[in-house]
């Protein structure tokens, strides 16, 4: 294809990705490099009734004329990145030099915000993923196989979890899990503890939001995995068929093969997915034990009157770049593979 011709068709796809995607993420970074102007106060007299009396308020005019002069903010370069509220970087280095042991030193680097929340976001992304990848290949082999007059109902049952909107899917399943719930009742019961309670524990919040990512993201997997499976050839399956090999075998040696580009596909896209949780944790109340790094975003946009954008942009690039990590190594692996292939 002449060159002309290739960015005829490309270029408008260059200019969506550089205007939705490459402007937006400069202008996170750039943002990440102020901080918010420090209050200026001054102190008025307050007159009433009983007297006056002086208070110290915020100078609203010339914070105005301040923001006029600065709209950015604050210049504060890296210091956003290395301040205790993310990297923490001299709050990990006083616990490396005074912990006096490795667990120690992991406990206390655990208890700062920006660790606490990129363990429970690494816990969640390489925990649900592979779940999601195998539950929706079974799901899809299942539904495979059953009669033509129970597939419509299965598959539609199947996707019910896709179709209900995320944040309505886990407030719905964060009433069930109450201790009026049907879950949490149910329970109760079975221990015989009327206290039990699944949102008290730390543990039991973080396997109830895993167990919500597995089913809220199954449907996804299942649909690509059904649709792959209508294209593997019959005739490799009929020919193992022929060589005595059980459905096991044609399973793990022509099917699972065949699927593999379809397994690093929904890979990537719940790799991507899975590390910006952030509807769980808000319908679960789970903040304090469970929080993640989009939550931290979330967190600094709601900071009081005064929102922290600058802190809520760099959450915002080093979630990007731990996306970009997270992907690097399957991206590499498929450029070999397309590099072997070619």
């Amino acid at each position: 294809m002449p060159h002309r011709t290739f960015l005829a068709f490309i270029w408008p796809s260059l200019l969506a990705m550089l205007l939705f995607i490459a402007v937006p993420i400069v202008s996170v970074a750039y943002q990440s490099l102020f901080v918010e102007h420090q209050q200026i106060l001054s102190e008025v007299e307050s007159c009433g009734p009983f007297g006056c009396k002086s208070e110290v308020r915020v100078d609203a005019a010339a914070m105005a004329e301040l923001r006029a002069e600065e709209p950015m903010g604050r210049y504060n370069g890296l210091g956003t990145y290395t301040n205790p509220t993310h990297l923490a970087f001299d709050e990990v280095r006083e616990a490396w030099a005074t912990s006096g042991s490795f667990g120690n030193f992991i406990g206390r680097v655990m208890n700062l915000p920006f660790y606490k929340a990129l363990i429970f976001t690494l816990c969640y992304t390489f925990i649900v993923t592979p779940l999601v990848i195998v539950l929706g290949f079974c799901i899809a082999v299942a539904v495979n196989n059953v009669s033509a007059r129970l597939k419509g109902p299965v598959i539609f049952f199947s996707l019910l979890p896709m179709i209900v909107t995320p944040l309505i899917g886990a407030l719905v399943l964060f009433w069930m899990i109450d201790s009026r719930g049907v879950i949490g009742a149910t329970l109760q019961v079975i221990f015989n503890d009327p206290q039990l309670s699944l949102k008290a524990s730390p543990t039991l919040t973080w396997v109830t939001l895993f167990v919500y990512g597995v089913w809220h993201s199954a449907p996804f997997a299942f649909v690509v995995f059904y649709a792959g499976l209508q294209t593997v050839p019959q005739d490799t399956l009929e020919s193992a068929m022929v060589d005595g090999a059980s459905r096991w075998e044609r399973i793990k040696y022509v099917t699972i093969p065949y699927l593999m580009p379809l397994a690093t596909f929904i890979a990537l896209m719940q790799l991507m997915d899975n590390f910006r949780v952030f509807e769980p944790i808000i319908s679960f109340s789970a903040e304090a034990n469970a929080p993640s790094l989009s939550y931290m975003i979330y967190s600094d946009l709601r900071s009081g009157d005064f929102p922290l954008f600058g802190s809520a942009a760099a959450s915002s690039v080093l979630t990007i770049i731990g996306v970009i990590i997270l992907l690097f190594p399957v991206l590499i692996r498929n450029w070999r593979e397309f590099n072997r292939k070619a």
